[in-house]
């Protein structure tokens, strides 16, 4: 739910109406043809590419980078695509600085790495606009698997199982697939609507049947959907979130920056979206960055991320957080909120510095407070009403590293399982890999 335009502080078009689509137009925009050209020839195309074990995909970045210096990007886009079905995406999304790029041995040699993301992006890209699907199915196996959560991992597996030739059945609860991708990432990231576009193109490659508005344990149990399927994959992310645990915490003004994120993507008119002059963001990861970064372009005029931790152990990169800086916010550390204050709306967060002593992390004992019309809390989500039968790892699913659950027949991947990072191109492996095992279970003689 958002703030009402009438919560005081929080209005509408800060900014003039031009201003929106300058802002949130695409940060990163695409290669073009002669630009590839010259960011492909500095790639040393390395025998052991350090870059292609750094991707959780592991494409064949050397490859397609030759292929596009031969002027071939459509090859280089099914190259990408062989091992990525959401590379597009993930050229714009993922922390290549920390992943393909940071291993890349020109980072090493010259500490400015072949630009690998935008080289993806620009080959996926090209391949995307010919909307022809570069994949064709395989015959019909007659079976079929149901796929909970249209995220990264559930469209991922839901392609690879198709290709496979099984029918698939697609269940998400929202109203558009994509999750994450279309609901939770950065407007300016994915800008132009490609989130839905990529989807759409996935789709093409056929025997997948999507069904919106269907949530497992409301609108059906995973007993029936094991009852009515030959196997299940689950990628029902995490719908839960946490929080503060301070007093004064749902005061108006303040809200989960997940779900401002997503009311923002699904607006279609910025300038009606109303932001605070001062804008508090609790949290250190990408939603709070997307949060921050996207305040200010709404139109406040002071925003502050601040988090309990040092900045070495920030879940955003470094890039990421370089660009919320140069946005014009501010990055406090080594501090946690303790409360916050209204009186009828937000006024102050109050917050105590931290240092780790022998117990942990413990407040110093001195405080400070920040003037707020407007808090994003951006804590962290966590897994609600996990199916059961279901093995748990802490407070994720528990699977084996084929993305096998404790129930047979049951397979899961993406945020919802432990182990691995919450990032796009993580979820896209696990879906992938999940599907590999599906198939090879399915089709088993014996």
């Amino acid at each position: 739910m958002s703030n009402s335009p009438t919560t005081p502080g929080i209005v509408p078009a800060r900014l003039h109406s031009e201003d929106y689509a300058r802002h949130f137009d695409d940060l990163y925009p695409s290669y073009d043809p002669h630009e590839a050209m010259v960011a492909a020839d500095r790639c040393y195309f390395c025998h052991d590419a350090p870059c292609i074990t750094a991707c959780p995909t592991e494409i064949d970045i050397p490859l397609f980078i030759r292929q596009i210096q031969a002027g071939q990007p459509e090859a280089a886009g099914k190259t990408i695509f062989n091992q990525n079905i959401l590379g597009g995406m993930c050229a714009r999304v993922c922390p290549t600085e920390t992943l393909c790029e940071g291993a890349c041995v020109r980072e090493a040699a010259e500490g400015k790495p072949v630009e690998i993301g935008r080289l993806q992006r620009y080959a996926t890209d090209k391949l995307i606009a010919k909307n022809a699907h570069p994949f064709t199915r395989a015959p019909s196996t007659g079976k079929r698997v149901a796929v909970v959560g249209a995220g990264p991992a559930g469209l991922a597996c839901a392609h690879r199982l198709a290709l496979h030739g099984h029918d698939v059945t697609l269940l998400d609860a929202r109203e558009k697939p994509g999750g994450l991708n279309e609901y939770g990432i950065a407007a300016y990231k994915a800008a132009h609507d490609f989130a839905r576009a990529e989807v759409d193109w996935l789709l093409q490659i056929g025997g997948i049947t999507l069904r919106q508005g269907w949530k497992l344990g409301v609108d059906g149990t995973l007993a029936e959907l094991q009852a009515e399927y030959d196997a299940v994959f689950l990628g029902i992310g995490l719908a839960g979130v946490n929080a503060l645990g301070v007093a004064g915490e749902d005061a108006p003004g303040a809200r989960d920056a997940v779900d401002f994120i997503a009311e923002l993507r699904q607006t279609e008119d910025l300038s009606m979206l109303p932001i605070g002059r001062h804008v508090v963001v609790i949290g250190g990861g990408m939603t709070a960055v997307d949060a921050a970064v996207q305040s200010r372009l709404l139109g406040a005029e002071h925003v502050t991320m601040v988090y309990r931790r040092g900045r070495d152990q920030m879940g955003a990169s470094d890039y990421e957080l370089s660009h919320a800086a140069n946005e014009g916010v501010k990055i406090i550390t080594n501090a946690m909120p303790v409360a916050v204050h209204a009186n009828g709306a937000l006024r102050e967060v109050e917050f105590a510095y931290t240092h780790q002593g022998p117990t942990g992390l413990e407040p110093t004992g001195e405080t400070f407070r920040l003037k707020a019309d407007q808090l994003f809390k951006a804590i962290g989500q966590k897994l609600e009403g996990a199916p059961e039968g279901l093995t748990l790892d802490g407070r994720k699913l528990s699977v084996g590293a084929d993305g096998r659950t404790s129930l047979a027949g049951v397979w899961a991947g993406g945020d919802c399982t432990g182990g691995g990072e919450d990032l796009t191109v993580t979820a896209v492996a696990q879906g992938r890999d999940a599907a590999e095992s599906i198939h090879a279970a399915l089709t088993a003689k014996g």
